[in-house]
């Protein structure tokens, strides 16, 4: 698998809301660091992801592959993203992903949006459930 399939294969399932498909793309104990949902193990973030999401819509923008060692690759992509509440929020994002050694998975992933124009919406939606 390329770099580039791993890229689409990870936005496919975010965009399908297969938590299975989307769990296998990384190593055991890989951790995500998000804004709203803080440091978490990457198994129980997109659980709880997906648990806030009605239906989620990815377009890509950009693919940023330059680390010196190979090991990290950034995804930048508009966000539409459906609260469980019904809420529609749209915005863009670098997803900031290290790479395992055989770049098949990934280790660790940073997300990088600003929250302040959707994090009210957020918040009201996870009251509702």
């Amino acid at each position: 698998m390329t770099l580039e399939d791993l890229c689409h294969r990870y936005l496919d399932a975010l965009n399908t809301g297969d938590l299975e498909s989307v769990r296998a793309l990384f190593v055991p104990g890989a951790e995500i660091a998000s804004p709203l949902y803080g440091v978490r193990p990457a198994h129980d973030f997109y659980a709880e992801l997906f648990a806030d999401t009605t239906r989620s819509e990815t377009t890509l923008l950009n693919v940023f592959d330059s680390s010196a060692d190979g090991r990290s690759v950034a995804l930048h992509f508009r966000y539409v993203w459906t609260l469980a509440s019904g809420k529609v929020v749209e915005f863009e994002c670098v997803d900031v992903f290290e790479l395992a050694e055989d770049r098949q998975r990934f280790t660790k992933m940073t997300i990088i949006y600003d929250t302040a124009p959707l994090r009210s919406d957020f918040e009201a939606s996870r009251k509702q459930t």
